[in-house]
């Protein structure tokens, strides 16, 4: 439970996939002008990002990774083959396995979106279906199964805090930027300019829960 917590927080706040990592940035400055649209973009990520990570982790464990659980490899050996584990090392397919997955994933909640929410939906424009490119989720995907190594439950739990991590950075940011709509900020400045330097501060503030000890 307490390796759990750690992942959950470590996720959310120490390496916050948007500023610590700096993964996912073109959703995070493009839709961070509206509180509105933002919380609706960190809904559709955490929902992609939490199925993303529990079905990488299936394909990766059963279907690219050799050894004893690959199916291909049960299913030769119930077959008759004497094809060694190691034979069916997939694992260089890993990239085109998991953007298929998320691609579907994006696919499914732009669908539903544009049934139950027509304007959020219209709002978020092209950076819905952008969230097939997101390298946040991408990078999600590949730390739970190359890097991190987790199990199941702690690909799902890293996946959710990670999602939540990235709506969190979202609605700060779009929180500041709707007050900044009535701030005196000079004309060269305005826009993207002042927006890249909030994100290098808020950044500057995450970098502090670096510092957590568990």
């Amino acid at each position: 439970m307490a390796n759990i917590l750690i992942i959950a927080i470590g996720a959310i706040l120490i390496n916050n996939f948007v500023l610590s990592r700096f993964l996912g940035l073109c959703p995070f400055v493009g839709v961070s002008k509206k509180t509105e649209t933002a919380i609706g973009m960190g809904m559709a990520v955490i929902f992609v990002m939490t199925l993303a990570s529990a079905v990488t982790w299936t394909i990766w464990a059963f279907f690219l990774s050799p050894g004893e659980s690959n199916l291909f490899w049960i299913i030769a050996r119930a077959l008759g083959s004497g094809a060694e584990a190691h034979a069916f090392d997939l694992r260089y397919l890993n990239t085109i396995a998991f953007i298929l997955v998320i691609a579907s994933l994006v696919q499914f909640v732009e669908l539903v979106l544009k049934k139950m929410s027509p304007a959020l939906y219209e709002s978020l424009g092209i950076f819905l279906p952008l969230i097939t490119t997101n390298c946040a989720i991408l990078g999600v995907a590949e730390l739970n199964t190359m890097t991190l190594d987790y199990n199941f439950i702690e690909s799902l739990v890293h996946g959710i805090s990670a999602g939540i991590g990235f709506t969190l950075a979202l609605i700060m940011m779009s929180g500041i930027r709707e007050r900044l709509e009535f701030a005196p900020v000079p004309k060269l400045m305005r826009g993207l300019p002042i927006a890249f330097i909030i994100a290098g501060l808020m950044s500057m503030a995450f970098l502090g829960f670096s510092g957590l000890k568990f």
